[in-house]
C-alpha cells in the first residue's frame, strides 16, 4: 500500500526541508508548495491525504486557502503561524482547520499531529463504531456525526464534535485539558492546551440555551452537567 501523500506548504524553504525530513522518516511521502496559488495547484493534481499549512505566505494566504480548500471536500488540514493570537487561532479553526500550531513547534510533535489527525479523519465506521448518548437535552449520534439540542441540529466542527462526544461518554466526570488532548486529538501533552480552550468555547456558544453546560473546574480542566 503506498504511503499517505502529505502536502507542505511554506514560503520559509528551512521550515519546509526540516518538515520534510521528520515526515518522510515517519513514512509518508512529501509535496511541498511555496506560497497558496502552488498549494491549490498542488492540491488538484496530487490529491494529499492531508495539508501542513503556513498562514503567512505571499499571493494567497493561508486563511484563504484553508476557505477555498474547505469548499472542494474535507481535507485534513494542520495550520501553522509564527503569530500566536488567539483571534488567529479561532480563525483558523472556524474555517476548518483540523489543528492549529504555533511556530516554533518542536517537527516530532507536528509528525503526532498529523498522525492522529490522519488516524480520526481516516477510520472506518468498523474501527470506530460509538453508540448514541443523552444526558438531559441533549443527544449525540456518532454514527450520524449529529448532535441536538431539544431536535435543533448544533452546528458543530470535526473536532467540537468529538470533544462534546468525549465529555459526554464521561459525563459528570473532570477531563483535564492534557486528557482531552490525547482523547479527542490522539496525541500527548506538548503545551498546547489552548487549543482545547478555543475549541470548548465553540462548543459552549452551540449549547446555548441547553440544559447540559461545560463547567470549569478551575485548575483541572471541564466537565459536562446537567443545569
Amino acid at each position: 500500500m503506498a504511503s499517505p501523500t502529505i502536502l507542505i506548504v511554506d514560503d520559509e524553504a528551512n521550515i519546509v526541508e526540516l518538515n520534510r525530513l521528520y515526515i518522510e522518516n515517519a513514512g509518508y511521502t512529501v509535496v511541498t508548495a511555496r506560497d497558496g496559488i502552488e498549494a491549490l495547484t498542488q492540491f488538484r493534481a496530487v490529491r494529499p491525504a492531508l495539508i501542513v499549512l503556513d498562514l503567512m505566505m505571499p499571493e494567497v494566504d493561508g486563511w484563504e486557502v484553508c476557505r477555498r480548500l474547505r469548499q472542494a471536500g474535507q481535507i485534513p488540514i494542520i495550520m501553522l503561524t509564527a503569530r500566536a493570537e488567539d483571534v488567529d487561532r479561532i480563525v483558523g479553526l472556524e474555517l476548518g482547520a483540523d489543528d492549529y500550531m504555533t511556530k516554533p513547534y518542536n517537527p516530532r510533535e507536528l509528525v503526532a499531529r498529523i498522525r492522529a489527525v490522519l488516524r480520526r479523519a481516516y477510520a472506518t465506521p468498523e474501527n470506530n463504531a460509538e453508540k448514541s448518548l443523552s444526558m438531559g437535552d441533549l443527544v449525540v449520534d456518532p454514527a450520524r456525526r449529529e448532535a441536538k439540542v431539544n431536535q435543533r441540529l448544533l452546528q458543530l466542527r470535526t473536532k467540537e464534535f468529538d470533544l462534546l462526544y468525549t465529555l459526554l461518554k464521561h459525563q459528570g466526570l473532570v477531563l483535564s485539558r492534557e486528557q482531552l488532548l490525547e482523547l479527542v486529538w490522539g496525541f500527548d501533552y506538548y503545551g498546547e492546551t489552548r487549543t482545547v480552550d478555543m475549541h470548548i468555547a465553540q462548543v459552549r456558544k452551540e449549547l446555548q440555551g441547553s440544559s447540559m453546560q461545560i463547567e470549569t473546574v478551575w485548575g483541572v480542566g471541564y466537565k459536562l452537567v446537567a443545569h
